[in-house]
């Protein structure tokens, strides 16, 4: 049907005739592209079922990745170009009067996701069918996601994320396959034929059903499948408030990360992540087991990654149904376990690592909790013998202690595997953060820097840009992106850096289109777009480029001469509904944007803008228009970042810290290539161990410093009451914990920097392009090879 224009004309309108029962004049948008969503799906469908039946009937490993975000964004064009098809349903799309950039804008992103976390998986999951590797993903269908982020007066206000109002046009619900969960209830512990069974009583179930997406890889066979569940009501449990039990169990499938303040909220993302475990490890052991091969290999076939600490209830998980479903002893059970799992951990933060207060898991997962007891005791039982009479290193190893279940040290004491993912957030975890592990297991750490798949952030994303640089490398690097640093040839060729700059003021043009629709904020496309769009959180350090913001203006009301090049500040933002310094940061970002934007001194040299409901349709629009990507969170704060990778790949410059994958960026391009600022992780960490900062003193002997802090309080903002004093305590009654103040001068300095080498376009194109060549490196093809072959030890089905 796609192999040409009139044959996919033909199968179209028949199609949308058959679908709608209307003719192709009386359809809608909404319509034809769920018309051409469906002849995709069937399209790749012979493959899906190839590659299915190619995985069961073969002896190769399968990987499953277990992941509680998938922030898949569109996949129309994202298909189309997998499948090598773009063109021909251009054609024929445009001959029937339709633009295939319109009814791109009806695909609502997928909302079951945030940050970076969640578009990694993504990315892993592209990658794994383009270079036919036997993955799936396993996820939750939310029926909201986070939530939609709108701007009123300057405030966040959150939405329901209705992404589901018409369906997905690429899932299949698979009733067959569900599965019941159970949580509360009682365990009934008996002996039988001489082994102790345990049996669930008094449950209350909730039923998982499955549906299925196709995963397409690039120009290749393999359809692998991600699988996302949603809660659903079980039997109606008896005696039970059947109004309340539905509620209760469709809410599991609801929000993603519900706000869990109190109870209620932690014990529905608890259960939530049993949810997501407990039916992906059932569906796995039941596919594994239509092969006939014995339990006792079952880790030679199967591996199971957990994607940072949501899933690692997997670890007890996999051991209940090993050992009381399956027969298994303990030790057997343990070791298939351990040998199967492997563990991402993706943070430094100790807030971040979860624990669950024994209140509340123990009532609702009793069964798991015994088993998480059993390998607690176990577990320290082996560190005294290690370390005999060392109680101080066997209380902060403990999987459970201090009421709490400890969610890291299960994952790795559960796993074979533990990565960061990047050189330096793997360094401080076996060094500082899992220090006492990483001497406990020393073979088990090891790193692997993120990557992000340039098929979307490079092919899809920015046209022109790979349109170029096809034309002048040819088109293999799509398939191998470490072929990009070929363009490093190109480097003093006026001719091509006179395109890319081209490309990059097209691309501006477009952005200036979307925000002028958007916001009614025009902005000067000679401008440099200086861009910050990630998850709003204090260690990012969004507040630290707003202080600068507010500086830049106060200089430009004394020297209408002050700023070399103008600029325009864009940002992008979701904050947690729970996390109110995060919520009056962008407040603060929208407040500083009305002064500024409406200033007539000002206006037409400096520009902030705040676009609201970031997602990954609006982030392919923003990175490849960014002029500077600011990356600029605390030394050792960030894992890895993979924004950094996807403003690099599209010719932004990186004016960041050395932190994270930043590091290995600099590596890669060389310092002349990239603006450094601020501490470095060492000193970071020196002064959180030893002290020795004071953020008062910066305040008092920095006057511009002073200025802007004062700002915050003394009314420079009209009608926003006391509302920035929680943001002024945190710089000077709270010593400012990331440093914000501490490494101002030296970020001010950076961007002075900066506008010095923007006046000198010849030298910024072509820092601009050996960014663009070095970017290969962090494709998510090279770092999901390196899982493959060292982590999950698989390899292509395709291949004897």
């Amino acid at each position: 049907m796609f192999s040409s224009v009139p044959k996919f004309k033909t199968a179209f309108l028949k199609k949308l005739e058959m679908m709608f029962g209307t003719s192709f004049e009386e359809s809608t948008s909404q319509e034809q592209f769920q018309t051409l969503g469906h002849m995709i799906r069937e399209y790749v469908s012979a493959d899906w079922i190839q590659t299915n039946e190619l995985y069961r009937a073969g002896a190769k490993k399968q990987v499953y990745y277990l992941s509680i975000e998938f922030l898949l964004g569109r996949l129309l064009r994202h298909n189309l170009l997998n499948l090598g098809v773009e063109e021909v349903v251009c054609k024929g799309l445009r001959e029937l009067g339709i633009e295939l950039d319109q009814l791109e804008e009806i695909e609502a992103d997928a909302g079951l996701g945030n940050g970076g976390l969640g578009r990694l998986a993504a990315c892993f999951l592209d990658s794994l069918a383009s270079l036919d590797l036997p993955g799936h993903g396993l996820g939750i269908r939310y029926k909201h996601g986070l939530f939609e982020q709108k701007i009123v007066d300057g405030y966040q206000v959150e939405l329901p994320e209705q992404w589901l109002r018409h369906g997905h046009v690429w899932e299949v619900r698979k009733t067959d396959d569900a599965v019941e969960i159970p949580f509360w209830g009682e365990i009934e512990t008996r002996m039988e034929n001489g082994r102790l069974v345990f049996r669930h009583l008094n449950a209350e179930p909730i039923m998982a059903i499955p549906y299925d997406l196709p995963v397409i890889g690039y120009h290749t066979q393999t359809v692998n499948t991600l699988r996302l569940w949603n809660a659903e009501p079980a039997r109606f449990p008896a005696h039970a408030d059947i109004f309340k039990y539905k509620k209760e169990t469709e809410s599991v499938s609801e929000f993603l990360y519900p706000d869990d303040t109190h109870d209620e909220g932690k014990i529905l993302r608890l259960k939530q992540q049993y949810f997501l475990v407990a039916a992906s490890l059932k569906a796995i052991v039941k596919s594994f087991k239509k092969k006939n091969k014995s339990l006792l290999a079952f880790q030679d076939y199967v591996s199971i990654h957990i994607n940072d600490t949501h899933p690692a209830i997997a670890v007890p998980e996999l051991m209940r149904i090993l050992m009381d479903d399956e027969g298994l002893g303990w030790d057997e059970a343990w070791r298939i376990t351990v040998q199967t799992l492997s563990y991402t951990n993706h943070t430094t933060l100790a807030e971040a690592l979860e624990r669950w207060p024994l209140r509340i898991f123990q009532p609702l997962l009793p069964r798991i909790f015994m088993i998480i007891e059993e390998i607690n005791e176990r577990f320290c039982k082996e560190v005294w013998k290690q370390y005999p009479g060392d109680w101080d290193r066997v209380e902060r190893m403990a999987v459970i202690a201090h009421g709490e279940v400890r969610m890291a040290p299960l994952a790795i004491v559960g796993s074979h595997s533990i990565n960061g993912v990047a050189k330096l957030h793997t360094e401080i975890l076996k060094n500082r953060e899992m220090n006492l592990f990483y001497q406990f297991y020393p073979e088990r750490f090891n790193n692997k820097t993120n990557g992000i798949t340039h098929r979307r952030w490079l092919l899809k994303a920015n046209p022109g840009l790979s349109g170029l640089i096809t034309d002048a490398i040819g088109p293999d690097w799509i398939g191998e992106p470490h072929k990009l640093a070929e363009l490093m040839r190109y480097n003093t060729d006026s001719v091509f850096l006179g395109k890319l700059h081209e490309i990059k003021q097209r691309n501006k043009e477009r952005l200036a289109k979307t925000i002028l629709d958007k916001t009614g904020i025009e902005i000067d496309t000679e401008s440099i777009f200086d861009v910050q769009v990630k998850r709003l959180h204090a260690y990012k350090r969004q507040l630290l480029n707003v202080l600068h913001i507010m500086h830049l203006y106060n200089e430009l009301k004394k020297d209408p001469d002050a700023l070399l090049s103008p600029r325009t500040f864009i940002f992008g933002a979701k904050a947690s509904p729970g996390y109110y310094f995060a919520k009056k940061v962008i407040k603060l970002i929208n407040s500083v944007a009305d002064k500024v934007n409406k200033d007539p001194a000002t206006k037409d040299k400096l520009k902030v803008v705040f676009l609201e409901n970031y997602r990954v349709s609006l982030a392919e629009e923003i990175f490849p228009a960014a002029d500077i990507s600011e990356q600029i969170s605390t030394a050792s704060k960030e894992a890895s970042g993979t924004g950094n990778m996807k403003f690099m790949m599209n010719g932004a410059l990186t004016l960041g810290t050395l932190d994270g994958a930043n590091v290995e960026i600099t590596e890669r391009v060389g310092r002349e290539n990239i603006f450094l600022f601020g501490l470095s992780a060492e000193e970071v960490l020196d002064y959180q161990n030893n002290g020795g900062y004071h953020s008062l003193e910066y305040y008092h002997h920095d006057a511009r410093i002073r200025e802007i802090v004062d700002q915050l309080v003394n009314g420079f903002f009209p009608d926003t009451d006391n509302h920035f004093n929680e943001v002024y305590d945190t710089l000077l009654g709270h010593n400012d914990q990331y440093f914000v103040l501490k490494d101002f001068a030296s970020y001010a300095e950076a961007h002075l920097e900066v506008s010095r080498k923007y006046l000198d376009r010849g030298k910024w194109l072509r820092m601009s392009l050996v960014n663009i060549a070095q970017s290969g490196y962090f494709s998510s093809d090279r770092t999901v090879r390196e899982y493959a072959d060292d982590i999950w030890k698989v390899h292509s089905a395709l291949k004897v």
